[in-house]
């Protein structure tokens, strides 16, 4: 994976192009949802490898001349739509970008969650770089981080960040599961867990463990509703607390800690802190968790691509300080805090999760 970042062997011509790609994106962008939201793509993909004409498709859709023309004419360049080889009248069908636009889960989220979250607060990324706090932000509420804000979100917004979250990570459950409950615990820390989705997932694979939920007020009552509707209030507590507080202590008494799709959330100082208040409230049987999409350890550059992307909404929207890590830069952040990575597996789920076994050092 890393070869591709050291060789530079694109075309001048080639290189032109990606870089007119860059400067005219927001367009592409806007383009292709124009294209999805009209109907567009799913009524060329219906036509087939045959093609459809812009009479039937204007015919069908009733969509001005006009606008056919330019949402067209960018697809095609964008290699979204294709034009079926010396047709007359021209047909059009669909290009496998364009398939992609539309049927493929991971491209519809991340499209969303762009849109409805950080399109508007990017706008703000220099001053949020120069500042080293979330600027974007301010598009939605005064907050110092999107997690204060999080269940105030407009309803479109926080549709599409939950999505986005729980996409990437739920397709990596039922592989984690089977890693950590390699071996039985009893009681399960889980700091971040949000809507409780993780402590849902290991209330059903195992029928005794027990879990505790660590997370800032607004969540913990979203996920306290949850826990009552799905009748495990018995096997799941609450225990609110913002991470960030020098005070904040974790309950203590667990045999595993989970922190999945959590520590990206901090800058690496802050992940030391974190892992500190970790190491004060385990003992030293204690495994803890780590799961994480690693940017350096990803099979495909598309996977690297959406990760880098992802960075910058924190640094525009979510807190202004953390980023998707490489696996070396988050195992010193967490070694300082006194652990020893005693296991990595990075081929967790589709999507390459990793999941990353500490111990406090010495053990």
């Amino acid at each position: 994976m890393m070869d591709a970042f050291s060789k530079d062997n694109i075309r001048a011509v080639d290189a032109k192009f990606e870089a007119q790609k860059i400067a005219f994106g927001p367009f592409a962008f806007e383009a292709a949802r124009c294209m999805i939201n009209f109907g567009i793509l799913d009524e060329i993909f219906k036509a087939g490898d045959d093609g459809i004409s812009k009479v039937d498709l204007l015919e069908t859709l009733s969509l001005e001349s006009y606008t056919f023309d330019v949402l067209i004419e960018m697809g095609l360049s964008m290699n979204v739509i294709k034009i079926v080889k010396d047709s007359d009248p021209t047909l059009y069908y669909l290009g496998k970008t364009g398939f992609f636009l539309i049927h493929d889960d991971m491209t519809r989220a991340n499209m969303d969650f762009m849109h409805h979250v950080c399109y508007e607060g990017n706008f703000f990324l220099e001053e949020a770089l120069q500042k080293g706090a979330p600027s974007g932000l301010k598009v939605f509420g005064d907050w110092p981080t999107v997690y204060e804000g999080l269940s105030s979100l407009p309803d479109d917004a926080k549709e599409s960040w939950f999505r986005f979250d729980h996409y990437y990570s739920d397709t990596a459950f039922p592989s984690a599961l089977k890693h950590v409950f390699q071996k039985q615990y009893k009681h399960l820390l889980d700091i971040g867990g949000n809507t409780a989705k993780w402590s849902f997932a290991c209330m059903n694979y195992d029928p005794q463990v027990k879990v505790t939920i660590v997370d800032l007020p607004g969540q913990a009552a979203v996920a306290l509703k949850r826990i009552a509707d799905a009748g495990f209030s018995e096997r799941i507590s609450i225990h609110e607390a913002d991470i960030l507080k020098e005070n904040t202590t974790l309950p203590q008494g667990c045999d595993a800690v989970w922190m999945s799709q959590f520590l990206d959330c901090f800058s690496l100082e802050q992940v030391t802190g974190i892992l500190d208040k970790v190491h004060n409230a385990i003992d030293d049987n204690c495994d803890v968790f780590v799961m994480e999409p690693l940017w350096d350890k990803q099979r495909f550059p598309a996977a690297s691509y959406s990760l880098h992307a992802t960075s910058l909404y924190f640094t525009s929207i979510a807190n202004g300080n953390s980023k998707m890590y490489g696996f070396d830069e988050l195992v010193l952040a967490i070694e300082k805090a006194g652990f020893k990575l005693a296991d990595a597996d990075h081929r967790i789920g589709p999507n390459d999760y990793s999941i990353l076994k500490f111990r406090k050092s010495g053990i």
